[in-house]
């Protein structure tokens, strides 16, 4: 499928608050495994957003969008998570 606005492995970006990356990482605990989501911004490679949950499902990518859409200060965002 082709996406408006899709990255095609094309990772090199000009400037900030440009473009988002998402990915979720997961480490074993002494309680179970704990999951972690973060939105990262490709240019400055910082973590603007991030959630931690017991679980990978939806819920956890969506609930790192909160914090990440708070720091943003651009009138309007596209925003594409495959």
């Amino acid at each position: 499928m082709d996406f408006p606005g899709a990255l095609d492995q094309k990772f090199e970006v000009v400037s900030s608050n440009q473009v988002w990356t998402m990915d979720i990482t997961y480490v074993w605990t002494p309680h179970g495994w704990l999951y972690m989501a973060i939105v990262m911004d490709l240019f400055s490679r910082q973590i603007v957003g991030w959630a931690i949950a017991d679980h990978m499902r939806t819920f956890l990518r969506v609930s790192a969008l909160p914090m990440f859409l708070a720091k943003k200060t651009v009138a309007w965002i596209t925003l594409l998570f495959r």
